[in-house]
């Protein structure tokens, strides 16, 4: 009986087994065969010269100003010396594109006018060492039968082929230049300081030496914080290294649509130095206690307790693809110099369109 039983649970663990590897071949799927192809060009180094990014939507959650908008981009690649980028972005509106400035507008209780969120970048890398070498890259198996729902259904097979692959270690150097909005009463509780730290200009004015902490509101009557908004600019340089992958590879396959690959990826490190970083001077009018503006209480109080930050870093990674007129992504997070505990950030940036040129437009002429 015991020789009967370890017969039955040695055959039960092995159907257990070999019950997946059963499924496995049942589900082999008829379409899984061999490929054959022709290489139609393997040029990592035929790339275009100039590409012109225009981002229609960009994301940054920036902890001096939370901001959103579009951007232009323009990025040139001088053989295989270097490559040089220029880059501005502004946000579309106030409301849900620019939140300091958006807060500023209802909640601030001081006089200064409020800026507009602005970026701009320019800078270049130096290639410290360009070459190219053997690699693969998996292309995914497309024919016209397949559009529709038919290809939203389908899990497409990958064909790997081999390809040449231009790798580029790179040295970074720039300038960036931002200006912005802030919630400086935010900055204030991030460095344990308040309003009564920011001291009047004037030291002759004994009536009116801090910002105060509070005021009377004039359509309640009630108190009601003074919610302090100022502007902050900061022109900094940045100096890294790079890392980018280039491949460019076409490929026609029998009996599908032709493969191409055409990614330049560059994964970046770079450290922000700030020499000047600005940030104005809070103007203040002073109310009674009915909330009635003071004629001639109008006074400006130094920032000078806030601490700015000069250092920082990001880390970030950009994709295009070598085409006429393509499409390009690309993200950072880091640390950003500005006001202590205020500096993080997070960016997210789509182009679309993007167009790609080789800046050659000679043709060969002859004589009759």
């Amino acid at each position: 009986m015991r020789t009967m039983n370890k017969a039955i649970c040695t055959a039960v663990l092995a159907l257990l087994f070999a019950a997946p590897a059963l499924l496995f071949a049942q589900g082999e799927r008829k379409d899984k065969q061999a490929v054959t192809f022709e290489e139609i060009y393997d040029e990592p180094y035929s790339i275009n010269k100039l590409f012109v990014h225009f981002q229609p939507l960009y994301g940054e959650l920036f902890a001096t100003n939370v901001n959103a908008g579009y951007g232009i981009e323009a990025s040139y690649y001088m053989k295989d010396k270097a490559d040089f980028k220029v880059a501005l972005r502004k946000t579309y509106s106030q409301r849900f594109f620019d939140l300091s400035r958006d807060l500023a507008a209802n909640n601030s209780s001081v006089d200064n006018e409020i800026e507009v969120y602005n970026y701009f970048e320019f800078g270049g890398t130096y290639h410290i060492k360009d070459f190219e070498k053997s690699s693969k890259t998996n292309m995914t198996l497309y024919k016209k039968s397949y559009a529709g729902n038919k290809w939203a259904a389908r899990v497409p097979l990958q064909a790997e082929v081999p390809c040449k692959v231009r790798i580029v270690y790179g040295a970074r150097l720039g300038a960036i230049i931002w200006d912005s909005s802030t919630d400086l009463g935010r900055a204030l509780t991030a460095q344990d300081l308040t309003n009564a730290d920011l001291t009047n200009i004037n030291t002759a004015d004994t009536q009116y030496p801090t910002l105060p902490l509070t005021e009377t509101d004039p359509e309640t009557n009630r108190q009601r914080n003074v919610n302090p908004f100022t502007n902050i600019a900061s022109q900094a340089i940045y100096i890294g290294g790079s890392y980018t992958w280039i491949r460019n590879i076409a490929v026609n396959f029998d009996k599908f649509e032709e493969g191409i690959d055409d990614l330049i990826l560059t994964t970046y490190i770079d450290i922000l130095f700030a020499p000047a970083t600005r940030v104005d001077d809070v103007i203040y009018t002073h109310r009674d206690i009915n909330g009635a503006l003071i004629p001639g209480s109008t006074s400006t109080y130094s920032v000078k307790a806030v601490s700015t930050q000069s250092l920082g870093f990001r880390a970030g990674v950009e994709g295009k693809f070598n085409r006429q007129l393509g499409w390009a992504y690309g993200g950072e997070v880091g640390y950003r110099p500005s006001l202590v505990g205020r500096g993080f950030f997070a960016l997210l940036k789509i182009s679309f369109p993007v167009f790609g040129t080789q800046l050659d437009y000679k043709v060969e002429s002859f004589g009759k």
